[in-house]
C-alpha cells in the first residue's frame, strides 16, 4: 500500500453561537503518538458523534475527493486531501475495497476499521457550499473510522497495509448501500449487523431497523437520519 499523510488540528469556533469543529486540521510534520483516543494533538469538538475509542483515526479516500469534485465543479479547488478533517490519507483504498473489521499495521501500530463516517452539517460549512454532506451520503464517499488495536509513534511517510480480514467480512460500500435502501431485505440486515469488528452502535442500528421491519410488514418507515443535521 502506499505511503501515508497524517492530519491533526485543534478547535476553530465557526459561528456566533459558539459552535466550534475539528474539522480543520494541517499535515503533521514529525513523529506523534497514537493511543486508543486518537492522536497525540488531535482534538473533536462534539464527542458525542466524533472522536473515542471506535472513532480514533478518520481516513478518507484520496480518490473520492475527485469523484466530489467532478459533481461539485464550484467548489472543486477546495476539495483537496485533508479538507474534510480526516487523520489519514492514503491512495489505493476506497470503501469499496475497505472492509469492516479489517485489521491494517499502520507504521508500528495497528488498528482496524469499526465502522463509516456519517457525514454532518460542518462539512457544508468547511466547504462555505450547501449540500455537499448530502451529496457524500448519497454517493457513500463517507469515509472511516478506525478503533486502535496497539499503540505507537507514527509520522507521515510510514505505510498502511491491511494484515487481516476477518471471515464474514462485509465492505463500507456495501453497508452504507444497504443501510440507504428504502426496505433491505431482513436477511441482509441480519448479516450485516453481526459483521465481525462492527461497531457496537451501527450493529444496533442495523438490529433495531430489523426488528421494526418484522413488526411493522408493508408499513411505512421512520426516517432514518443519514447524516448529522445542524443543531437548532
Amino acid at each position: 500500500m502506499s505511503e501515508i499523510v497524517l492530519f491533526s488540528g485543534g478547535l476553530t469556533r465557526i459561528d456566533e453561537h459558539g459552535q466550534s469543529t475539528g474539522i480543520f486540521k494541517t499535515p503533521v510534520a514529525g513523529p506523534v503518538e497514537l493511543g486508543f483516543e486518537g492522536l497525540a494533538g488531535d482534538v473533536q469538538a462534539d464527542r458525542r458523534v466524533h472522536g473515542g475509542p471506535e472513532k480514533a483515526l478518520h481516513q478518507y479516500a484520496v480518490d473520492n475527493y475527485r469523484r466530489l469534485a467532478e459533481q461539485l465543479p464550484e467548489i472543486a479547488a477546495q476539495l483537496v486531501v485533508g479538507s474534510i478533517g480526516e487523520n489519514v490519507s492514503t491512495a489505493a483504498v476506497d470503501e469499496s475495497t475497505v472492509f469492516i473489521g479489517d485489521v491494517f499495521s499502520l507504521g508500528r501500530a495497528r488498528v482496524q476499521v469499526s465502522q463509516p463516517r456519517s457525514p454532518c452539517w460542518k462539512i457544508d460549512h468547511r466547504y462555505g457550499h450547501a449540500g455537499v454532506a448530502r451529496l457524500i451520503s448519497e454517493t457513500g464517499l463517507t469515509g472511516w473510522y478506525y478503533r486502535v488495536l496497539d499503540e505507537a509513534r507514527i509520522g507521515t511517510g510510514d505505510r498502511l497495509e491491511l494484515i487481516e480480514r476477518l471471515p464474514g467480512a462485509v465492505s463500507l460500500a456495501e453497508l452504507w448501500q444497504v443501510w440507504r435502501e428504502h426496505r433491505p431485505a431482513a436477511a441482509t440486515l441480519q448479516r450485516l449487523s453481526a459483521a465481525p469488528g462492527l461497531n457496537p452502535g451501527w450493529q444496533k442500528k442495523l438490529r433495531d431497523r430489523l426488528h421494526w421491519l418484522r413488526s411493522n410488514g408493508s408499513g411505512a418507515q421512520p426516517a432514518r437520519p443519514l447524516f448529522h443535521g445542524r443543531p437548532p
